[in-house]
């Protein structure tokens, strides 16, 4: 291990060693000495603008206001009907269309911005704002491409902002007693994980709808693509659907995949795979034929990632993703009458084995009776361990200002784990480019590819053709900005 990867693993390993700061408190001091754009004295509140203020937008801004020091002063969202709860819960924000618009008038009264659009927006909002010198907020997953998912990170170091991404599991008392169990050393030396969802609740597999939809009159289509290209508006696909089009959404593991690869993400201090491979499911267009639907994700996948050997595995480690009801052999520690679970998290390690559903909630030793038995202390440290907990400390620390207090989630583990993600969607999409290249376009399933990946590079290194999906090109009139 070179010594940049080391210093980025032990970089990590401190987030949860120091995050007990964000419940603690900090220092009141002048203005003057934290100094710089971005920083506010510690006894001001923090002036927050959103942008994607419906559904999960919604909740975000509450649990942020909730959480205190944090006035909402700001909204901005595409969709009229979708901002109306937030419009009506905070009256006194001024609210917007069009991001860069806001941007551009209300920078000087702006300390942070909270992002929660569909993920294909995502890089290039956070993107605009940091570069202000905004302390940012993002909705998981960090990013729709792999290589804005590095330049996030980077800018997040570069302009010295505070970082969280959504993944409010980070903060939960359930991934502190995974930690805790491990550094025991109860389960040895890690060697394999599953992780699997019954995502999508949303269709995929399918063929993009051919009738044109009837537009809502508050809908601003143009301003909704923004860096996906053009389309004619269809029904049925704001507010939710999005997630199943690779324009615009990450599919199953985008939606899920940093709620249940998160926690061994973190404990094992993994870096992204040096290899991924993966199958998936196929779609009929009727009974003799198989569909091929290439501008939607698959119905269902199993991607298994491999990552270099480190002082917590034996050996690599495999991680398999599970989408689309697959799910993997049941534990043998487990009697038939135990809850499985729809979506969870499992570590099989040389001495035993630990599962959790999502969030890293409701951790258990396998088998279950182990649970019962005393263990150790809790020795890994705590934050406040539910939603609110993941918002005040994101408020807390913009309010101290860069480097002041740890958090659970900032982009330096928060891109990584989305770049592993992403690479993983590299695999389920280069699935569908080896059948086409194979089978002159007709789909078959069950045809796997291993790619191996390039860090440094940002590529796939055997399989060129992929490569295209690491960044994406925007539509004309929009940029990331870098």
């Amino acid at each position: 291990m070179d010594n940049n990867k080391s210093e980025t693993s032990n970089s990590r390993r401190n987030f949860i060693k120091t995050t007990a700061l964000a419940a603690a408190g900090f220092m009141i001091v002048p203005r003057h000495v934290l100094g710089g754009r971005g920083f506010l004295a510690p006894s001001d509140r923090l002036s927050v603008a959103g942008v994607g203020v419906g559904g999960k937008g919604e909740s975000d801004l509450t649990g942020i206001f909730n959480g205190g020091k944090s006035d909402i002063s700001f909204l901005c969202d595409v969709d009229d009907r979708r901002a109306a709860t937030s419009v009506k819960r905070f009256p006194k924000a001024k609210y917007y269309k069009d991001y860069r618009e806001m941007l551009d008038k209300e920078a000087k009264s702006i300390d942070a911005v909270v992002v929660s659009t569909p993920d294909h927006n995502h890089a290039m909002i956070a993107m605009a704002a940091m570069q202000l010198g905004k302390h940012v907020y993002v909705q998981k997953p960090l990013t729709h491409d792999i290589y804005e998912a590095r330049m996030l990170t980077e800018a997040a170091k570069k302009y010295k902002i505070v970082s969280q991404m959504g993944n409010q599991g980070g903060s939960g008392e359930g991934v502190r007693k995974l930690q805790d169990w491990f550094d025991e050393g109860i389960i040895g030396k890690v060697h394999t994980v599953y992780c699997w969802t019954d995502r999508p609740v949303w269709p995929q597999g399918i063929q993009w709808p051919t009738a044109q939809g009837t537009m809502p009159k508050e809908l601003d289509w143009d301003l909704w693509l923004g860096s996906a290209p053009y389309k004619p508006y269809v029904d049925k696909l704001v507010p939710f659907n999005w997630r199943g089009w690779w324009d615009y959404g990450t599919g199953a593991i985008g939606d899920m995949g940093c709620h249940l690869v998160e926690p061994p993400f973190r404990i094992l201090e993994l870096d992204t795979p040096i290899s991924v491979e993966c199958s998936v499911g196929s779609v009929y267009v009727d009974e003799f034929r198989r569909g091929y639907f290439p501008e939607s994700c698959p119905p269902s996948s199993h991607v298994i990632m491999t990552f270099e050997k480190n002082k917590h595995t034996k050996g690599n480690l495999q991680m398999h993703w599970m989408d689309g009801g697959i799910k993997p052999e049941r534990p043998e520690e487990m009697l038939p009458n135990e809850s499985f679970g729809d979506n969870g998290t499992l570590f099989i390690g040389t001495k035993g084995k630990m599962i959790c559903d999502t969030y890293g909630a409701n951790p258990r030793l396998l088998p279950l009776s182990k649970n019962a038995k005393d263990h150790t202390k809790p020795k890994a440290t705590r934050v406040p361990g539910d939603v609110e907990g993941h918002y005040s400390q994101w408020a807390e620390a913009a309010i101290a200002g860069y480097g002041k207090i740890a958090l659970s989630s900032p982009f330096e583990m928060a891109g990584p784990l989305t770049e592993t993600l992403l690479i993983a969607n590299l695999a389920i999409r280069g699935t569908d480019v080896q059948r086409r290249r194979a089978d002159g376009g007709i789909s078959y399933p069950g045809r796997d590819i291993k790619m191996l990946w390039d860090k440094q590079n940002l590529k796939v290194t055997n399989f060129d053709e992929v490569n295209q999906f690491v960044k994406r090109e925007y539509r004309k009139g929009w940029s990331l900005g870098v």
